[in-house]
């Protein structure tokens, strides 16, 4: 904990502040800190970046992520095609860095991916950092290593999805935040609202979820009397709400001519991209919500939901591993500190992560579905209490074990109870739930054995001490019980380096239940990724390079899933009808019309996977098609057209 400022405390002020000190971690750092931590780092790097020059590049945001490299206004709009024409479905903050990066170091693969690896290792360390502040250094590795190993983030860091900044960023304000609260400064506070704006620009309405918790413990928590407690929270959500609406009123400012028209809207209106396609639509019924375009809210029903979705055969062996272990921590942090301070730091911190976790919970178990990648930013939270409880259970041991109480110690030896028992019970009951979970597929069969060894010894071990029982003995048998909490998820967290169980560009998952219908890694298709066309796709590109003649747009395709191995292998600008789900009313049949009256566009290419709409019917009764061969095509369900045959 950082040293509180230089002034004359006084009265209610010097008590507030001396119990803060006492109740926060020890300031000593022990020897082993450092290189654990640089150890605990090197093995998420490695984790998160090996084989990185094949990483999931999902196909969507892997083409934007391309076109906004070639061009301002791409980039900050978050235009689908270099020429910016429609956006993606989504706010771009995300894939901004990813975008810098394919700019420094050219069209590649690892270069789309290599932030993601950068954001996942800052998490790790932030969540050290923070958890260190809260709980001390050994909750502080726990959380880290936990964190490192927990299967969903493995898969995530290793893919091109927007989670991975938004964990980063709402990890960042939960520190910024814990240091408002720590030490009564109004700026740590501005600084938590700023990030959880910019949090909005990865994830939009997502990174407000934290924004309920974090106002609680800040007004059960801070320093301060109730009212300016409440008038620093409003201050400090003005400001999250301001940086969070600062890109849609830029959008909303700039004249619809010079921005691309926005993805998922009837009404290309930024508002609705964020609170009707992003937003309304994703909990309820009504599939234009707030402008949002018909039909998206069924497309995007992934299962995955209500109130045993944490811990499904999907889900479960992604993110619960310390599910248990957290709410055991959660429970006991706030019933043994109940009779502390208002201000007591470890228990806000058990408010503040184990807020977190609830609220999380409860949005995914009743929104339309969840792709398994979207718990990713609860790993943190079941992280930081799993170091947090384990480190609360260990003091509470070493208090009993510890030297015999004098006779003024001893009400309060007395009172303790069995709390010693905490530890043992909380390894046991994290070995056994990992088994739980394993065991439907069990695909890392050889490793329960492992975890049931390694618990036993640190379960037995922990239980049996005596009085000839030395200190060492005790941490090789705590060290042996916290492996076998880590053994199985790291088993599974491994296994994503394995292209055969990283699951799909697009839902990235660890294990069997990513697993494609291949027996053989040799025999899974081929990520392709940036600049890297296969031979179907480099005949027609080579076809429409031949016969262009200085058109603005390369051709016009029908919905993203058309486009999007085209615009990851060229960056020519390519008009993207009707956006992801090729329902966006863009452009209209006028306006196609009018692009190839004035020579702008020739082609178009039309799949019988899309729905119809005006600008696809105008292409079939006003364009010629083209003979498959003509463009090495030998699939039937696409068909490309030339609208301007006589050039």
């Amino acid at each position: 904990m950082t040293a509180i400022p230089a002034v004359q405390p006084t009265g209610a002020h010097r008590g507030r502040r001396a119990a803060n000190r006492r109740s926060g971690p020890p300031e000593d750092a022990p020897r082993w800190e450092r290189p654990a931590l640089a150890a605990v780092l090197v093995v998420a790097t490695v984790l998160y970046s090996w084989g990185i020059g094949h990483a999931a590049l999902h196909p969507f945001y892997g083409a934007a992520i391309r076109s906004m490299a070639e061009s301002w206004r791409a980039f900050f709009f978050g235009g689908l095609d270099a020429s910016g024409s429609i956006s993606i479905d989504k706010l771009p903050g995300a894939f901004w860095p990813d975008a810098v990066s394919v700019w420094l170091f050219g069209p590649h693969t690892w270069a789309a991916a290599l932030p993601q690896v950068v954001e996942g290792v800052l998490t790790v360390w932030l969540v050290h950092r923070i958890v260190r502040a809260w709980a001390g250094p050994f909750a502080a590795l726990i959380a880290a290593l936990t964190l490192t190993l927990t299967p969903v983030t493995v898969a995530l860091n290793r893919a091109t999805i927007p989670d991975t900044a938004l964990t980063l960023l709402l990890v960042a304000a939960a520190g910024a935040l814990q240091k408002a609260v720590r030490t009564e400064r109004l700026l740590p506070l501005i600084t938590c609202g700023i990030w959880v704006g910019l949090a909005f620009q990865t994830k939009m309405l997502q990174a407000w979820l934290v924004l309920p918790v974090f106002a609680a413990v800040y007004q059960l928590a801070a320093p301060g009397t109730r009212l300016n407690r409440a008038l620093r929270i409003l201050l400090a959500g003005a400001v999250a709400l301001a940086v969070s609406c600062s890109w849609m009123l830029i959008a909303w400012a700039t004249p619809a001519a010079s921005r691309p028209y926005l993805d998922g809207t009837s009404d290309n209106d930024p508002f609705a991209l964020v609170f009707g396609y992003n937003g309304l639509s994703r909990f309820s019924s009504d599939s234009t919500a707030f402008g949002a375009v018909a039909g998206t809210a069924a497309s995007r029903t992934t299962g995955n939901t209500g109130w045993d979705m944490l811990i499904n055969h999907t889900v479960g062996p992604q993110i619960a591993w310390f599910l248990p272990l957290a709410v055991l921590a959660v429970v006991l942090g706030m019933v043994w500190r109940a009779g502390q301070p208002r201000t007591d730091l470890p228990r806000a911190g058990f408010v503040l992560w184990g807020g977190w976790l609830a609220v999380h919970t409860l949005v995914f178990s009743v929104s339309n579905g969840n792709h398994a990648y979207y718990t990713a930013v609860i790993a943190p939270a079941l992280a930081a209490l799993a170091g947090g409880g384990l480190a609360l259970f260990r003091s509470e041991y070493e208090a009993k074990h510890g030297p015999k109480p004098t006779a003024n110690d001893e009400p309060e030896h007395d009172a303790r109870g069995r709390r010693h028992l905490a530890l043992p019970v909380a390894i046991a009951l994290t070995a056994v739930w990992a088994l739980v979970l394993d065991w439907p597929t069990r695909f890392v069969s050889w490793l329960l054995p492992v975890a049931v060894m390694l618990a036993l010894c640190g379960v037995v071990g922990l239980c049996s001490r005596g009085p000839r029982t030395s200190p060492r003995m005790t941490s090789v048998a705590l060290a042996a019980g916290i492996a076998a909490t880590l053994v199985v998820p790291a088993g599974w967290a491994v296994s994503g380096l394995n292209p055969l169980y990283a699951g799909a560009a697009t839902s990235p998952m660890a294990g069997p239940v990513g697993k494609s219908y291949y027996e053989h890694p040799r025999h899974a298709p081929r990520r392709r990724g940036l600049g890297q066309p296969n031979a179907r796709d480099t005949a027609l590109l080579d076809y429409l390079t031949t016969h262009r003649h200085g058109e603005k747009y390369l051709l016009a395709t029908q919905a993203a899933y058309t486009a999007e191995p085209l615009l990851r292998a060229t960056s020519e600008p390519i008009l993207v009808m009707g956006g992801f789900t090729g329902s966006t009313p863009f452009p209209t049949a006028q306006q196609l019309g009018n692009l190839v009256a004035t020579h702008q566009l020739r082609y178009a290419l039309l799949t019988t996977q899309r729905p119809t709409t005006p600008a696809t019917t105008w292409v079939k009764s006003h364009c010629t098609r083209i003979r498959p061969t003509a463009y090495g095509q030998t699939n039937s369900s696409f068909a490309l057209y030339d609208c301007n045959p006589q050039r």
